[in-house]
C-alpha cells in the first residue's frame, strides 16, 4: 500500500445522540448494536467503516484482531461479523466498556471477546510483535494518541497490519492513507514476516 486517496462526501462520524449503528456487512450485516451518547465517542461512518473493511476484507477472515479506543466496539464487531476469530477491545470508559459488553451478549459473541479496562497507549506499549493479525485504533481526534500509536506501531509491529483512523488535519508518515470528508485512515503493514 501507498500513496493517499481521497473519497469524497464520505463526512465524519455519528452525532452525540445517537444510540445505535449499524453492522454493514458478514453474520451480522444489517443488526444495530449501541453506542454511548456522549461526546467522549465518535462512532466511524458507515461509509468509512464499509471503505475501510474493503481495503482490509483480505486480512479479516480467521484474524486475531485488536480494537484500541475501542468505544462503541464498532470495528471490531464489523471484523467478527466479517470472520475474525478474536477481538481484545481496550476501552478505560466506563459507559463504553459496559456497552461493548453488552453488544458482545447481544451478538451472542461474548466467547470471542476480550474486553480490557485500561489506557490504549499503556496496552499497545505492553505488546509483543506480532501479537494480533489486525489492529485498530480510533482515538480522540484532537489529542497525539494516533501518531504515538504509529511510533509504537514502528517500534514493535504488534499486528500484520495495522490501521489508525484520524483527523485528515493530522499526517502519519509511512503509511497508505485514505480521506473520507474531515476523517483519514492510515494503514501501517508489519515488516515482519507473518506467523506460521
Amino acid at each position: 500500500m501507498a500513496g493517499t486517496h481521497d473519497v469524497a462526501g464520505a463526512g465524519g462520524g455519528a452525532g452525540a445522540d445517537e444510540m445505535t449503528i449499524r453492522i454493514i456487512a458478514g453474520e451480522f450485516g444489517g443488526r444495530r448494536i449501541k453506542t454511548p451518547g456522549t461526546d467522549k465517542v465518535r462512532p466511524t461512518a458507515d461509509r468509512v467503516r464499509e471503505a475501510w473493511f474493503s481495503i482490509l476484507q483480505g486480512s479479516i477472515p480467521g484474524a486475531r484482531v485488536l480494537d484500541l479506543f475501542a468505544g462503541s466496539g464498532a470495528l471490531g464487531f464489523e471484523a467478527l461479523s466479517r470472520g475474525a476469530v478474536s477481538v481484545d477491545f481496550v476501552e478505560q470508559h466506563a459507559a463504553s466498556f459496559a456497552i461493548i459488553r453488552d453488544n458482545a451478549a447481544t451478538l451472542n459473541v461474548a466467547d470471542q471477546v476480550t474486553i480490557h479496562r485500561t489506557d490504549a497507549i499503556r496496552f499497545a506499549e505492553r505488546l509483543q510483535p506480532g501479537a494480533y493479525d489486525v489492529a485498530f485504533a480510533d482515538p480522540p481526534y484532537a489529542g497525539d494518541e494516533a501518531a504515538e500509536l504509529a511510533n509504537l506501531f514502528r517500534a514493535k509491529p504488534f499486528a500484520r497490519v495495522f490501521s489508525i483512523e484520524h483527523s485528515i488535519d493530522r499526517v502519519i508518515e509511512g503509511g497508505d492513507t485514505r480521506r473520507y470528508g474531515d476523517t483519514a485512515v492510515t494503514f501501517l503493514e508489519s515488516p515482519l514476516p507473518p506467523s506460521p
